[in-house]
């Protein structure tokens, strides 16, 4: 995050081999020249709190979160799209980089990464051009970015962003808001893991057109055992409903602050949803009423971020066009 409070996203030049990262608060992307996306892992360590070793990184240590023994602690380095803890950010990279370039090498805290350059691009502005809008061009274009830790708003023209907004409200705070739901209605505990699946599986922004269910195991927080209660479509609606929003409010702010001749350009080519949260059930619809203007979701919405820095590693021109100095 720059001192401006902006996520962003770094595309690296390394070992002789054209790396671009997409260095998530809910997961990492690695993306090679030539190769397209190598590595796409949940940002999570698990470290031996004993001895400081490395026991799992990305998908085998999101498997461990909340089954680890007393030594075995599963940590997620990055806070709101912002490195919380630089060591361990630094042994996950190690291990990712390493899997990139297919070497299996055991990650060691003192490895240091080298580069011969490095830039640095706003996530927005990544994203924008992993979607595949038209940034260069003199019109306006809206993206909005939601990742697990920040939601990312930018109106973007000329290759330069005219505004930029980013609020800490994302996947991981939704997660959060379906845990506490399911807390204060059923007295039920669950993990991050259960209630991330649930926002995934029966998740919404605005009423389903087919009502869903699930089952839902936890513990009761009363009794002390296992219990197993079923939810509807409705009540994590209702659970998310002060996250979702937020965003909406905050890309209606983005709107107004738009000067007029980009306004018109949106209204013609609306809005564009990238991240892991763009796949929220109904988003793109709720958007759609509360502002009037099309939204569409990117292709691709969870690489959109490593796909745009991943085109600018095969073209240094836009890349030093649109870098952060």
């Amino acid at each position: 995050m720059n001192k401006n409070g902006y996520s962003m996203r770094s595309v690296f030049s390394l070992f002789s081999s054209d790396l671009a990262i997409d260095l998530g608060t809910a997961n990492t992307l690695v993306f090679a020249r030539g190769k397209g996306i190598v590595v796409n892992e949940p940002s999570i360590v698990a470290i031996n709190k004993n001895t400081g070793e490395v026991v799992a990184v990305g998908r085998e240590a999101k498997e461990m979160l909340g089954r680890t023994p007393g030594n075995v602690v599963a940590i997620k380095p990055m806070k709101d799209g912002v490195i919380a803890d630089f060591k361990v950010t630094e042994k996950m990279l190690t291990y990712f980089i390493q899997k990139a370039h297919n070497r299996r090498v055991l990650v060691h805290p003192r490895i240091v990464i080298g580069a011969s350059e490095v830039y640095l691009v706003e996530q927005a502005m990544a994203a924008a051009i992993g979607a595949g809008l038209p940034i260069e061009e003199p019109s306006g274009n809206m993206v909005v970015d939601i990742g697990g830790g920040t939601t990312d708003i930018a109106v973007i023209s000329m290759s330069g962003i005219v505004y930029s907004r980013s609020v800490r409200v994302a996947g991981n705070e939704m997660d959060e808001s379906v845990m506490h739901y399911l807390k204060r209605k059923y007295n039920l505990l669950v993990g991050e893991r259960t209630a991330e699946q649930i926002k995934i599986e029966i998740g919404s922004a605005y009423p389903l057109e087919k009502p869903m269910t699930l089952e839902v195991k936890g513990r009761n927080l009363i009794e002390g055992v296992p219990r197993t209660v079923t939810i509807d479509d409705s009540e994590i609606r209702e659970a998310l409903s002060e996250n979702i929003s937020t965003i909406v409010n905050a890309i209606r702010v983005a709107l107004e602050r738009t000067p007029p001749e980009l306004s018109a350009d949106i209204s013609d080519r609306g809005i564009v949803l990238t991240g892991g949260g763009a796949l929220i059930k109904n988003l793109d619809k709720r958007i759609r009423e509360e502002t009037g203007l099309p939204v569409s979701i990117a292709d691709d919405p969870l690489a959109s971020v490593v796909l745009g820095t991943g085109k600018m590693l095969s073209d240094f021109r836009l890349l030093r066009l649109v870098s952060i100095d």
